[in-house]
Order: C-alpha cells, then structure tokens, then sequence
C-alpha cells in the first residue's frame, strides 16, 4: 500500500497491472469507493480489467486506511476532487478512465465537469447528480445520534443487498467494514452529497459517461439516472435488475464488462 500526501493528511492507494510488457503503456482506471467502505469493494473488478488497464485504487479520505481529517474538516466537492487528482498524479496518470460508486459517482461526474482535460471516461454506478433527489440520507444524523452507529450499520446493510445478492464472506466482509468506518467522516460525506446539485453543469461533460444503476436502490430511483443520461448526449445507461444500492460489489463482473464495451465502443 502506497500513500500520498494532501491537504487532509495521507491517501492510501494501490495499483494492480498484470498486463504483459507488450502491451504498455497501459491506459490507466482510478476507482473510486463511496461512503462507509473502503477501496476493496473494487476487488472483484480487477480479474476482468487489469491485464488490459492499469488499475488504481485508493481510500477517500477519512476512510479504510487514509487519514481522518480534524473535527472542524471543510467537507467540499473540490477538496474531494483534489484528492482524486493527487493520487492519479502520484501514479503519473496524466489522463485515466473514472469509475466511481455512489458519491464516489458524483465526485467523478464533478470532476469530469471541472477537470475535463484528465479524464477519458467516466463510469458512475448507484449515482446521483441532485441532493434532494436522495432518499433515507437525510435521517442519517438523527439515526446514529439516537440509536447510535451499529444501528445505522444494520440498516444499511439491509439498503446494500437483497438476500444472497453476495457470498456469506463479501457479505461479513462490507459488514464488518462499514461497522469499522468513521461515524463523523460518513454523517460528513452523506451531508455534503445532500447539498450538490450537478444538473446544471451536466452539459460540460464531454466525455463518454456509462451509468450503471440498480433497478431499487433505496437512495436513488432508476430515474435519477435516466435524467442523467437525458442531460448527457455522450452516455448510455445499463440497469440492473433485482439490485440494491451496492452493486459495486455485488454486480462487479457484470459491470466491468460493461466497462470494457463501452469503452472499445466509444473512447477514441
């Protein structure tokens, strides 16, 4: 595991490439998680895509192995797309592939809109671009100051999967460390998704943009990114069916293949 320092303290990330020698340089995907997990959701990912593409992981910070910020931590959309930035310039990415999950999405969306020059493509699963459009994240403070964070654990995991959507090990394993993350840096992240609004700034986006979605995320309705994909001439949108909101780790060869067609099909 690799670090890199920004204004919030360390980034830790990692890059897996098992391409032959032949074929560099590789292109390279920066994978970004969403709240309340950490950059091993994206494990499953990397069998389909890193013998052809130089895959990079890292922990957003405040979670997995990055540096929690201070209490009085400035929680802002460009601060987020800094890190994201100092980690692909920390592995010498000048221009990568996006893929992120939940706000992991929206901070890439952000980022394709206000970095254009950096990405190649942008993959957003579970995302959404409108803060009021999010459902059951505004009761998030009440739930953990009143029931405390084990509780909000156990409903969220009931939002992440149906039954037997996962195998019992990935199940303990998102359930062990969404138990283990930062209750101040998850109430933070959920607050500062609440107050984006991205539809204006949408048509910026040149980039190709694939949007993955479940079909019943208890956050996000189909909808969400159907108006996404109507505000983004340059997208397709792929849904998921009989899915919840963590299709990140429960779809992950599904959507790797996904990302490897859209983009033979539609990056030059």
């Amino acid at each position: 595991m690799q670090t890199v320092e920004t204004s919030s303290g360390s980034i830790a990330y990692d890059v897996t490439d098992l391409s032959p020698y032949w074929r560099e340089p590789q292109e390279t995907i920066l994978f970004h998680h969403g709240v309340g997990i950490d950059m091993d959701i994206w494990a499953d990912w990397l069998p389909v895509l890193s013998t052809d593409f130089r895959c990079v992981r890292f922990d957003m910070r405040g979670c997995g192995r990055s540096a929690e910020p201070p209490a009085n931590h400035d929680w802002a959309m460009d601060n987020m797309m800094a890190d994201l930035l100092a980690v692909a310039d920390a592995t010498g990415a000048e221009r990568f592939h996006l893929i992120g999950e939940s706000v992991g999405g929206t901070i890439s969306l952000y980022t394709a809109i206000n970095a254009p020059d950096r990405i190649l493509s942008v993959t957003a699963l579970s995302t959404g671009h409108r803060g009021n459009y999010i459902q059951q994240v505004g009761t998030w403070r009440e739930i953990v100051e009143k029931e405390g964070f084990a509780a909000w654990t156990e409903k969220m995991m009931a939002h992440r999967f149906y039954p037997g959507a996962v195998d019992e090990d990935v199940y303990d394993w998102f359930s062990e460390t969404q138990a283990g993350a930062s209750p101040e840096t998850t109430l933070a992240l959920g607050e500062m998704l609440m107050a984006q609004d991205l539809s204006s700034d949408l048509e910026k986006i040149s980039c190709p943009v694939l949007l993955i979605h479940p079909d019943s995320s208890p956050f996000l309705p189909v909808t969400t990114s159907a108006e996404i994909h109507s505000l983004l001439p340059n997208s397709e949108l792929m849904v998921i069916p009989h899915a919840k909101h963590a299709i990140a780790c429960s779809h992950a060869t599904e959507g790797s293949i996904a990302f490897m067609d859209f983009v033979s099909e539609r990056v030059i």
